[in-house]
């Protein structure tokens, strides 16, 4: 395939059959057979139900998928086999886990054809795999240029990749079972609930219907806008101006840092035409959808928002600006960033370089060259992160936020911790607590394994460690340094950024339960 659009259509087409041909193996051959089983040779009445969805489409269309299904209804796994399998499936946490590895699976097996490239060499397996869990986990970090190393085929993996990353694996696989079976089963809906934090199983479709239109309308509007910059500011044909927009709108809104430029948004430093749209995709992007879902609602009557909502929001300001004027500061006449800039420029690079941080990972500066201080301030922002069930990463603003009030209500001597006129669990307080204390494990044990292995410094190390667990995508440069065993450690980190909090949570509230008896008290001495 010699052009570079049916490369792309190829490419999309592709990760779209595999994932659809994935899902719907799922549907037919895990929840049909093993949750309603039927004797050999009496079809179910699940299976009847599905086929009734299909009357519309002919008696010989029905017949055929009637056959189809019948056969799956009669086919068995071993006893050990479906256990294992119910066992592996039913908790949410570990579905999650399992659909983003297969995503990552698929992708780098995608990602090793030969026509995936531009030299028409299969990619290293090591490149492939640490490029897939990059795009599905929606980070930004790579080996090799994104621009120049993939073909179209590629780059149009990748973008399917980011797509499915950001939305939501288990989100895909709800959106798939409505389509097919028009209703989803409890463990279907937990596991959606899971991904998106949702607060009751009923209003499942509701929420992932809207999870796609919130993508799909973000995503046009930011592509229509940079397709226009860049055919009439920059001379590209509408053709790859419109690919360009597409691309880079889709990796802003689902806070990938995945760029088709070798110095990412930095010959844009001063366009506010280009940086503004994709900032304030990240931003959306960042801020999660039940916020989205409720600013909707309720974004002229503040009063009415719920805690969430008030927290992300607020914090999401308060970072922002922090940061803005934190990183200006810091950079104002540093000669090979900022230096040169006029004033309008050095406002723009500022907020800039404070939005991306929040875990999307363009960069209209030169991290490389940016000072110590600045790249202090850039740990702190990428290991806080963005909004809960958003396509931000990091330990979230809102965990952040809940260690802040624990701590003030310790410092007040109260006996309760409130939080804006609400008094907040002791189960939020732990779990707050506990994914904050793994995520500065995390963080710490890869630091450390890093610079074991690599003669790199510890501020280029730990600023790559902070990406990769806050899902951001930022480098000083020393991505490609790493070796072989760093590139593996920093795939697993993204891997634990982009779950471990979803996954975590979600465990820790499943296993919430009442104490029948209290052990005798005793108090250790703390501090």
């Amino acid at each position: 395939m010699d052009s570079t659009g049916g490369q792309l259509l190829a490419g999309l087409l592709l990760i779209v059959v595999v994932f659809a041909a994935v899902g719907l193996g799922i549907a037919l051959l895990l929840w049909a057979p093993m949750n309603d089983p039927a004797s050999p040779g009496t079809p179910s009445r699940r299976l009847s139900a599905f086929s009734g969805l299909v009357r519309a489409g002919g008696r010989g269309f029905r017949r055929r998928v009637q056959r189809a299904m019948g056969f799956v209804s009669r086919w068995r796994l071993p006893g050990t086999a479906v256990g294992r399998l119910k066992h592996t499936v039913g908790h949410p946490a570990r579905l999650v886990v399992l659909g983003f590895a297969a995503a990552v699976l698929v992708g780098s097996l995608l990602l090793m054809l030969p026509f995936a490239t531009e030299s028409g060499r299969a990619a290293e397996p090591i490149t492939a795999l640490f490029t897939a869990t990059s795009a599905v986990c929606v980070t930004g970090l790579v080996i090799e240029d994104t621009g120049t190393y993939w073909s179209g085929f590629g780059e149009a993996v990748i973008l399917g990749l980011i797509q499915i990353g950001g939305f939501g694996i288990m989100t895909l696989a709800s959106l798939l079972g409505l389509l097919v079976a028009r209703r989803l089963r409890m463990r279907l809906q937990l596991s959606a609930q899971a991904e998106t934090k949702t607060m009751g199983v009923g209003d499942v479709r509701r929420v992932v219907l809207g999870v796609l239109r919130i993508s799909v309308l973000v995503e046009l509007v930011v592509a229509v806008l940079l397709t226009w910059r860049f055919a009439d500011g920059y001379g590209y044909g509408w053709g790859r101006a419109t690919y360009l927009g597409v691309f880079h709108a889709v990796s802003a809104f689902n806070n990938a840092g995945f760029g088709l430029f070798p110095d990412s948004l930095m010959r844009f430093t001063t366009d506010p035409l280009i940086c503004l749209p994709i900032s304030a995709a990240v931003i959306i992007g960042g801020l999660g959808f039940p916020v989205l879902f409720e600013l909707r609602r309720e974004l002229r009557t503040p009063r009415k928002w719920s805690l969430h909502t008030k927290i992300t929001v607020g914090m999401t300001v308060m970072l922002l600006a922090a940061g803005w004027v934190a990183i200006s500061a810091a950079e104002w006449t540093n000669p090979d960033t900022m230096g040169p800039l006029s004033l309008g420029g050095k406002l723009l690079a500022g907020f800039v370089a404070a939005v991306m941080p929040r875990t999307a990972g363009f960069n209209s500066l030169d991290v490389g060259q940016m000072n110590d201080v600045t790249l202090l301030i850039h740990n702190v922002l990428m290991f806080i992160g963005g909004g809960s069930a958003g396509t931000a990463g990091g330990i979230k603003v809102t965990t952040f936020a809940l260690l802040g009030f624990v701590m003030l209500a310790e410092i007040r001597g109260e006996p309760s911790v409130h939080a804006l006129g609400r008094r907040l669990p002791a189960g939020v307080q732990r779990q707050a607590l506990t994914i904050a204390l793994l995520g500065v494990a995390a963080v710490a044990s890869s630091t450390l394994a890093l610079l074991a292995l690599t003669p790199l410094k510890l501020d280029q190390v730990l600023f790559e460690v902070t990406s990769a667990f806050g899902t951001v995508g930022l480098s000083t440069g020393i991505t490609a340094d790493v070796g072989t065993a760093g590139h593996v450690i920093l795939s697993v980190l993204m891997f634990i950024g982009r779950l471990g909090p979803i996954t975590s949570v979600t465990a820790l509230a499943l296993r919430e339960r009442t104490r029948r008896y209290e052990r005798p008290e005793e108090r250790p001495i703390v501090g």
